[in-house]
This record gives structure tokens, sequence and C-alpha cells, in this order.
């Protein structure tokens, strides 16, 4: 029977003008987001990870054709551009910047290392092993390379570790590896014109004030106005120093994160400012964004690289381990406190996804590359934290006493003095 048997022609295309009339587009969006907070609650794991299998699932009904009610139009692209924009801001205001400062030297050594080792590795092996061109092996490295602040911070809170030592400097670790993550990404990316020195001098001359302006407006307009205007402002500059970065050929993300970063201070003490910001992005915007994700991953093109997904995350893990497990047990740790430390820097999500996404929409990488790269990510958000979760979770206790034997050798010798004590 034919498919519009026993239906006339203007029932038809009434049907089809329901599934493209953006409110019901809109509301079915927003309705796989809502599932996807409601698994995510349920199961107890990151709800971004949720709403890219949601992508995954639903994109790829019909034979991996989009149902017309799925597909992305400008407004559900902008949205999704805003999501990774504002999540990438909140990852930088997430970090303590007195912990970044007293756990300097772990951090800065840890996260360093988390980052290169795995760039390195797996561009050297998407080039020379699998034969991409170098762009592509470039895009590969960045998003192997990320660890995820998300999958880390969630797992802190979870298990009452977030105000330890040594969940602190986990943490500010995990802000080490992804800034070298967006910086790649803006660097090896960047067309060097005189719309790249302009980004430059604006973005640093508005990081160094951007306190100081974000300070004055809540202290002189207090934080309870109505009409929001410190979350107005912020997105202001968000948006702006994004638009210069994209008038660079340059990636918004970069400026994003930076701002995030000086703000934090601001962010720690006011926590209202941080809830509004965090209620607005998961809400509206990073919904569009991890469900996009996941709608262009093509499950029939994962199915001859399987053998390739594997090797990827096993070189994933592999050099995370490798450059992060001697440097926790030379700052001190436990080998089974390495082990940990080793596994969730080894995590990924956010930025792997935003990066892969960023080669796929400038035409850097293909499809089939891309939902390699977005597997890889996904499942490395879920194999390291489970297994240490499973046979490495220390005690808060133990991570405490990390805290003061590492303040005793290390700390002494290169906090500020302000810190030492």
């Amino acid at each position: 029977m034919a498919p519009t048997e026993g239906w006339s022609v203007g029932q038809v295309g009434k049907g089809s003008e329901m599934l493209g009339n953006i409110w019901f587009i809109a509301s079915f969006w927003m309705g796989l987001a809502l599932f996807a907070s409601l698994v995510s609650i349920r199961l107890g794991i990151s709800v971004a990870l949720v709403e890219i299998l949601v992508g995954v699932a639903v994109g790829n009904l019909h034979g991996g054709g989009h149902p017309q009610i799925l597909h992305t139009t400008e407004w559900t692209n902008f949205l999704a551009m805003l999501g990774s924009g504002v999540l990438t801001f909140l990852a930088g205001a997430e970090i303590d910047p007195a912990s970044l400062r007293a756990n300097l030297r772990a951090s800065l050594s840890i996260g360093t290392l988390s980052f290169l080792c795995p760039f390195l590795g797996v561009w050297l092996f998407a080039q020379f092993g699998l034969g991409w061109p170098m762009r592509q092996a470039w895009i590969a490295g960045i998003a192997l390379s990320t660890t995820s602040v998300a999958v880390v911070y969630a797992v802190m809170i979870e298990g009452g570790l977030s105000s330890t030592a040594m969940g602190k400097m986990l943490l500010a670790a995990c802000f080490i590896t992804d800034f070298g993550t967006v910086l790649a990404l803006g660097i090896l990316f960047a067309d060097f014109n005189i719309w790249l020195v302009v980004f430059v001098a604006v973005t640093a001359v508005t990081l160094w004030y951007m306190p100081r302006w974000t300070q004055g407006l809540i202290n002189r307009l207090g934080q309870t106005r109505v009409s929001e205007p410190e979350v107005k402002f912020l997105l202001l500059v968000l948006f702006f120093l994004g638009g210069l970065a994209s008038t660079a050929n340059s990636e918004a993300v970069l400026p994003a994160y930076l701002l995030g970063l000086v703000v934090a201070g601001v962010f720690l003490r006011d926590k209202t400012l941080v809830h509004r910001m965090r209620s607005i992005a998961f809400a509206i915007f990073t919904p569009f964004y991890f469900i996009k994700a996941g709608l262009l991953v093509s499950l029939p093109a994962l199915a001859s690289a399987v053998g390739v997904i594997a090797i990827l995350l096993a070189l994933k893990m592999g050099t995370k381990y490798a450059s992060v497990w001697p440097l926790a047990r030379k700052f001190f740790m436990r080998s089974g406190e390495a082990n940990y430390t080793a596994l969730l820097m080894s995590t990924g999500l956010t930025f792997g996804t935003i990066s892969a996404l960023f080669g796929l929409q400038n035409h850097i990488i293909d499809q089939k590359q891309y939902s390699m790269l977005v597997t890889v990510v996904i499942l490395s958000a879920f194999v390291p934290t489970i297994i240490a979760q499973r046979f490495y979770q220390p005690s808060v206790r133990t991570m405490s006493a990390w805290g003061r034997l590492y303040k005793r050798r290390i700390q002494p010798k290169d906090a500020p003095p302000s810190l030492k004590g």
C-alpha cells in the first residue's frame, strides 16, 4: 500500500506543514532535551552524554535519514553555536583561581602532559597510521587530547570530593588540559591576518578589565534586578569576542574559555550569578548543541570503523595514563590515587565534541571521521570513569591527607606568600 493511500493531497500537505512548523520543531527538540534530563537523573550520569546519545538514536531513524521535524535549521544551528560558547565560558568559570595557584606545580605539570602526549600520539597515528591529511590529523589529536571538566566535576560532587585538596587539584589540571585544547584549536586553524591582531589586542584588554567591570556592575546595580543586567553584560562580551574570533577565522571557544577564567573569582563570590548563567545555558542553549552533535553521528558509517575506534580509544587512554600516572606518583600520590587521577584525566566529552564538530562544520573532516571521533569521545566518558570508581575510588580522608602532604613538601617552595602558612 502506498504511504499516502487513504489521504487527500491536502491532508498530506497539512501534515508536512505541521512537521515543518517552527513551534513543533522547537517542542520536539525540547522534548528530547527533557527526556535526556530525566534519563540523566535516573541513571546518575552526565546530561550532556545522554543528550548526545539521544541525538545519535533519533538522528539514525529511518536508516540514517533524519525525520523532517529533526532537520537542523538556521535558528537551531544558532542556538547550538551559543550553547558551545556559553558552555565553554562556564567551564572556565568553574576553576577556583586560589586552588589553581595553590596547586600550581602539580596542576600545571599533569595538565600540560595530559594534553600534549595524547595530542601528539593521536595526531601522528592519524596522519601516518591512518593516512589522514595533516589538518584532519590535527582535529583528531585535539578532539582526543581533552579531559572532561563536566565528567570530573560530576564525579567529585557525587563522591563529596570537590572540596578536598586533591579534588581541587584535579579540576585545576583539567583546566590546564582543556586550555591547551582550545589554544591549539584557535592557533592551528587561525588565519593570520590583521583581524587576528585586532582580535588578540581587544581580547587581551577586555580580559584585563572584565573582573573589575563585572564586579562594579554587580556592586552598582545589585544582584536582584529582574532585568538581569549582569547576565546580559556577560553575554554581550561573550558574543562580541566570539564575533571577533570568527572574523579572524579563529574559534570562538578560545575567548569564551579565557573569559570564564578571569571572572571565576567574581562567580565564586556571587553564587546567584553563576546559578543564573547555568540555568540559562542548560535549559536553552546546550541541549541544542549536544543533540545536534549526536544527530550528525552516522551509525552506518561506523560499521566498518570498529577497529579504528578501538585503537583510537586505547591510544587516548594509553597516552593519558602514561603521561599522568608517573607525575601523580612524583607528587606523592600512592599507587591507587595515581591510578584514579590518571583514569579521570583520560575522560573526554564537551571539548572533544566541540573540536570534532568544528572540524566537520569547517569541512576539515568528513562525516565518517566525525562519527568515529565523537564515538571515541563518548566511550572515553564512560570507560575510564567506570574503572576509576569501581576499582580506585579514594576516600575523602585520603584525598584530604594528600593535600596536607603536598602542602608540607611542595607548596611552601612555589606558592605565593598569601597562600603559604
